[in-house]
């Protein structure tokens, strides 16, 4: 088997249906399998994919175990040389395997790769390539230095605008959304942290697989679509949570012991506003 395909999928049944007929409509000499874990839906979801996709394995939680647990049950079971998580919410063209996997099979040293997502507007989501965000470049992400100043890399360590978005590079971290993983380098830094709920557990396996010698690149000679936060925005509130502590345990991971004191207390401080912001903003939307 040459790739194991994890769709996650939580109450995105039309989504999550017309991604697998993406998948299944793929031009591809490569061999794939579909592992499908649904995390508890509500909606038709189970049902739906049982009697469109049956040749898709479906493991079904009793429970919303989050998107780091879903895929890492996904991963015990896999059998391919390489792992792609693959949001739900997306759509990919017929040539996306293809073409990631030939690249994947040309670059040994590259440990994960993800290609060019672009959002329903044309735009392209900005997450699909970044760096880490260490505490000066979440600073001018977080006071928008990075768009006063889109062309210098100081500002833009976070989301890379100096970059052109269609030219191939080795890059700090890539988006879960559409993220292709060689086992071997599975086998080396271990599979998703589970205590990361949703957000951030992609931008941990970056750091980590990058600090254990491979390569994350980002290569847009094929694109996908992404319908972004389908499956967040019947629990926005859950949501909003999990994103600020999502940052939290990304920092006190990775950062908090290379950094005095008040730079950990600026960045707690900076993420409590931005939750209390996000809150109020939620609340009036909602009004």
């Amino acid at each position: 088997m040459d790739v194991s395909i994890l769709i996650v999928s939580y109450n995105t049944c039309k989504l999550t249906l017309d991604c697998l007929q993406s998948v299944y409509a793929s031009e591809t000499q490569y061999s794939y399998e579909v592992i499908v874990i649904d995390n508890d839906s509500k909606d038709d979801s189970v049902r739906q994919i049982e009697q469109c996709y049956p040749q898709a394995r479906l493991i079904r939680n009793e429970e919303n175990t989050g998107f780091a647990k879903a895929n890492n049950q996904g991963m015990e079971i896999a059998q391919g040389r390489y792992v792609l998580l693959l949001n739900s919410d997306t759509v990919i063209q017929p040539d996306t395997l293809e073409i990631m996997l030939s690249f994947m099979d040309s670059r040994p040293d590259v440990g994960a790769s993800g290609c060019k997502v672009i959002l329903p507007d044309g735009s392209l989501d900005k997450a699909c390539k970044r760096g880490f965000p260490t505490p000066s470049a979440s600073f001018y992400y977080a006071f928008g230095f990075s768009k006063l100043f889109p062309n210098n890399p100081r500002f833009n360590q976070y989301q890379l605008g100096y970059l052109s978005p269609d030219e191939e590079y080795e890059i700090d971290c890539l988006v879960g959304a559409f993220m292709l993983v060689r086992k071997e380098t599975i086998d080396e830094v271990g599979m998703l942290d589970e205590t990361f709920f949703m957000y951030a557990e992609d931008t941990d396996w970056c750091y980590r697989i990058k600090q254990a010698g491979w390569k994350n690149y980002y290569y847009p000679r094929t694109t996908i679509m992404h319908y972004k936060r389908a499956s967040s925005r019947n629990e926005p509130l859950r949501i909003t949570y999990e994103f600020h502590r999502s940052m939290v345990i990304f920092y006190n991971k990775h950062y908090k012991q290379k950094y005095p004191f008040w730079v950990s207390w600026c960045i707690y401080a900076g993420i409590a506003v931005q939750f209390a912001l996000a809150i109020i903003k939620s609340k009036l939307l909602s009004r």
